[in-house]
């Protein structure tokens, strides 16, 4: 369960989050959408501990991400490429992470063959440093490491950007497949991947929810209304 109670946060004077109250169950797939400079990332760096809100809790588990270090055992995330060291081969990442989570290398190996049609024979034994790979390679690598560890709760943020279809499509599958042991947050502008891999959508729009549903038949419609008429939205 994740438990986010009077989340504030702004930038000169620019609110950037403004939640009330927002619950996620653990086991469910949490869907967050919104234009550019809603407050979609700025609200995952909140619940990771990456930047401090203004105001308000944020809880993992019964446990304030700020306070505590407990939480951080069983989340896994990929927020951006900052995420990745980058003067590392995805290989030696990996076994970096595979370290911190006491994993063998042969735990390792089942792990990433997880990944083996994502990855499409572009990733491992190529010999180049994670920093001269391509953009959706580099999307790859965050992705497969947010998944180290087997955590409970898995965070990604666009992780549909810069990927080619195909690559969607089995990044589609990885997760449907991962739904029934894990908690996803999902943040995406790609409204259609979201509404088929999300059981439930959270609209954000200046910091604020305008819309938290399970994902029905109308979802997409109303996403697309919305968001077709929405020409005022600011962009960062």
């Amino acid at each position: 369960m994740i438990s986010i109670s009077e989340l504030k946060k702004s930038y000169r004077g620019a609110v950037a989050v403004d939640i009330t109250q927002l619950d996620i169950p653990a086991g469910e797939s949490f869907g967050l959408v919104g234009n550019n400079g809603a407050g979609k990332t700025t609200l995952f760096r909140i619940i990771l501990d990456l930047i401090r809100p203004d105001s308000g809790i944020v809880m993992i588990e019964g446990a304030n991400v700020r306070t505590s270090e407990e939480w951080k055992k069983h989340t896994g995330s990929f927020i951006d490429e900052k995420f990745l060291i980058d003067y590392l081969t995805p290989e030696e990442y990996f076994g970096f992470l595979a370290k911190i989570y006491g994993l063998t290398d042969q735990d390792l190996q089942v792990h990433l063959s997880k990944f083996e049609v994502l990855f499409n024979n572009e990733i491992l034994g190529k010999r180049k440093y994670i920093r001269d790979l391509s953009k959706g390679n580099k999307k790859k690598v965050g992705i497969a490491a947010a998944f180290i560890g087997n955590p409970a709760i898995v965070m990604l943020d666009e992780p549909f950007e810069n990927l080619d279809p195909t690559s969607q499509i089995h990044l589609k599958r990885i997760i449907h497949e991962s739904r029934s042991e894990k908690t996803f947050l999902i943040s995406s502008h790609d409204l259609n991947h979201v509404t088929d891999i999300c059981t439930r959508i959270v609209l954000l729009e200046k910091g604020k929810v305008l819309l938290d549903e399970q994902v029905n038949e109308q979802t997409l419609f109303k996403l697309n209304d919305y968001f077709s008429g929405n020409v005022n939205s600011e962009a960062t």
